[in-house]
């Protein structure tokens, strides 16, 4: 190694050390460490400070609802019960914490539970690791009880930010790693790596905690992740950080050019064309503020909605005691007890040798939470957003605050709630429309190359649509190619040559959520409603067809397993069996269903297997506390055996039970120019509608906006 790259090795890792020693004695860490499946050499610049309520004070924060997150105090007290308890106690120092979080109490406990009563019992559950053995731990913040749950069968937990951050770093003690770097005529000081998992593809790879790593050249650009090292693929075991296996097979692929790969606008803007003209800033304003609260620092009211919201570190968001203020009543109406995303499934469509195992499940293997990035005022949200922190913890137990995660704001796109105008030929001067509002809970994750934008939206009309939309950078392939007629005929690329030594390869991405429904309570069914084609007797009428809805209640797990067809249309519902409308409709919500792309892999390729979640696009199962996530527990080199999937196998009973809806949206990306060097965000939904829930349209109360509600604001003059 040269002097300079050996000097620049030893100041990085000099770093990384200072850099772990203070996440270990650090009692309030940076709101945003580098930790995520991203180079180790990379650091993000500090958040925007944004003024926070008192509420919101986490030094001094208690909880006052029993859903709300650990606090800094309750950590440090599960944290301190769990270093003295035996057998950890003997060694703290072989104790490694993966979560620690709320172990939250029973359904019925706080369903019950009141504004203003004693909390119940504050329990943590945390999934831990000691001298290389997993535990789940229950453990009574009150009594200091500790309780081991079981453990999955295979697999290991979410990996620590910590094993994100080292991982990388490890290789470079290798004399083999660094001797193929320096082949490749990369300079050590310009090589920036990437923690990957490998999911699991047979016995050779159990015993031990396995991660891949692969390696760019971040020489002259930002974008280092469009300079892949292509072929290089080391095996590291995480926990010895000792390398296993170095494979190169990239001989004679060229590392690509720097040449356009920079996003940044510091950058792009000095070679922005003459005749390009920007679109003059929007921003919206709310003259008599905002119209949502937010109590307690977790409890949100708008518009005859009200929820409890909270950040977490697996899901990212929680929403939970969703209720709606009936219009008709003004009495409050159960809606969900509980949504979140529950994991995503991403796999890429090469199946050579540095590629065939990139098959990542995001909320299980890395954390949607942790990687959720400070979100960026005026850009990620507009000037009214609220913001809210997450409390996470580092692997030594220790909290620190993820701030700025979650912004709350109101939403007015000029979309229309409902209008009517009459026509001149019924001589009836009428014209009303309203203005749709909607109220906006939003978070961003950037798992390493790619950004996931999460919306809760709620309507007015009793709507609540799941948006999920992607951007960032996309994951390449290095090619000797640098034209399309360079490619052989007949040879597969697995993707799309995006720019010279460019190929975006394609790929999926599956986000699964778990809407733990209540709809006017948890007792409730589902039910297909069938649309099929009737044709008309001879001589009924000038018709010969027409739609005709059936509806058939799902008895069990299997009869309501959906794979949605176009041409097969059905609504799907869920109803209470203990509230009518006046005229004895069933009260309930319908899926209005999008992003229905669908996995089409083998059934029986290792990825699928463990990503058998993706296999319907709708499951209902029965309420279970312990079945919240739809690729398991433990996720981490799971085999797969304990999934949704293998949940609703057994076929459980359903009907006028507490049940779960669980929704996957979809997206298949074949790769285009347009993705380079950065993509355009992309982007998909579905709803929960009201269907019967109210006795009639509920939003005939809003009043339409007038322009003595709205001053116009005009831009100051400047001196």
């Amino acid at each position: 190694m040269e002097y300079s790259s050996l000097k620049r090795f030893l100041l990085l890792a000099t770093g990384a050390f200072l850099l772990l020693l203070f996440t270990h004695f650090s009692f309030h860490l940076p709101s945003n460490p580098p930790f995520s499946r991203s180079s180790p050499f990379l650091f993000h610049g500090p958040p925007v400070n944004t003024a926070k309520p008192a509420s919101q004070n986490h030094e001094t924060y208690i909880a006052s609802h029993p859903l709300d997150p650990f606090t800094i105090q309750e950590i440090n007290l599960a944290r301190s019960i769990l270093l003295s308890y035996s057998p950890f106690s003997s060694s703290p120092s072989s104790l490694t914490i993966h979560s620690l979080s709320l172990d939250e109490p029973d359904k019925s406990v706080v369903r019950s539970w009141k504004p203003g009563n004693t909390l119940p019992a504050r329990k943590a559950v945390a999934v831990t690791r000691y001298k290389n053995k997993p535990y789940v731990l229950s453990i009574d913040l009150s009594t200091k009880e500790v309780v081991q749950l079981p453990v999955p069968d295979s697999g290991y937990p979410t990996m620590t930010m910590e094993d994100m951050m080292s991982a990388p770093w490890a290789p470079f003690s290798d004399k083999a790693f660094n001797a193929t770097i320096t082949a490749r005529g990369v300079r050590m000081s310009d090589v920036a790596c990437l923690p990957i998992s490998l999911g699991w593809f047979g016995q050779t790879e159990e015993g031990r905690r396995l991660i891949k790593i692969q390696c760019y050249s971040a020489e002259g650009t930002a974008n280092f992740y469009m300079r892949p090292i292509e072929g290089l693929t080391v095996l590291l075991d995480m926990d010895t950080k000792e390398v296993v296996e170095i494979t190169d097979k990239g001989n004679g692929i060229p590392i690509p050019s720097s040449t356009n790969t920079d996003y940044r606008y510091a950058v792009t803007k000095n070679n922005r064309a003459a005749w390009l003209k920007p679109p003059n800033p929007i921003s919206l304003e709310q003259p008599s503020g905002p119209s949502f609260t937010v109590s307690e620092g977790h409890q949100v009211k708008w518009a005859g909605w009200d929820f409890h919201i909270k950040a977490d570190a697996r899901a990212g968001i929680i929403i939970s005691g969703l209720g709606i203020i009936d219009p008709e009543t003004g009495t409050r109406r159960e809606v969900m007890y509980k949504g979140s995303v529950s994991e995503l499934f991403v796999p890429y469509m090469d199946p050579t040798n540095a590629w065939y195992f990139k098959t990542y499940m995001d909320a299980g293997e890395y954390g949607f939470g942790l990687q959720a990035m400070p979100l960026v005022p005026l850009n990620d949200c507009p000037r009214n957003a609220y913001y809210l922190d997450g409390v996470f913890v580092t692997a030594d137990g220790k909290p620190y605050v993820r701030e700025n995660m979650i912004c709350l704001f109101e939403k007015y796109s000029g979309d229309i709630a409902w209008r009517h105008s009459e026509c001149p030929i019924t001589d009836m001067e009428i014209k009303e429309a309203r203005p749709k509002v909607t109220l906006v809970a939003r978070m961003s994750a950037s798992v390493a190359n790619y950004d996931y934008i999460v919306d809760w939206e709620f309507q007015t009309d009793g709507l609540i649509r799941m948006k999920v939309a992607l951007s960032g950078i996309l994951m390449v392939k290095g090619t000797s190619y640098t034209h399309t007629k360079d490619v052989p005929s007949g040879e597969d690329m697995y993707g799309t040559l995006l720019s010279e030594n460019v190929i975006g390869v394609i790929h999926d991405h599956f986000i699964t959520f778990r809407l733990d429904m209540d709809v006017d309570g948890p007792a409730n069914s589902f039910a297909r409603v069938k649309l099929t084609r009737q044709a008309t007797a001879s001589g009924e009428s000038p018709r010969t067809s027409f739609l005709k809805a059936t509806r058939h209640v799902a008895a069990t797990e299997k009869e309501a397993q959906v794979k949605l067809a176009l041409y097969k249309p059905e609504e799907f519902h869920v109803f209470s069996t203990e509230k009518m409308t006046r005229v004895g409709n069933p009260t309930g919500y319908k899926v209005v269903s999008a992003g229905t792309a669908a996995s089409m892999l083998d059934p029986n390729d290792p990825p699928q297997l463990r990503g058998s979640f993706t296999n319907n696009q709708i499951w209902i199962t029965p309420y279970n506390k312990s079945e919240e996530w739809a690729g398991g527990l433990f996720v981490y080199q799971s085999t797969g055996e304990d999934t949704l999937s293998v949940w609703a196998d057994r076929n459980r009973p359903i009907e006028n039970k507490d049940i779960v809806l669980w929704y996957t949206l979809g997206f298949h990306h074949v790769p285009c120019q347009e993705d380079f060097p950065i993509m355009p965000t992309v982007s998909s939904s579905f709803d929960l509608k009201p269907v019967n829930f109210f006795e009639k349209n509920p939003v005939l109360w809003l009043p339409p906006n007038q322009e003595k509600d709205l001053p116009v604001c005009t831009a100051t003059a400047t001196a």
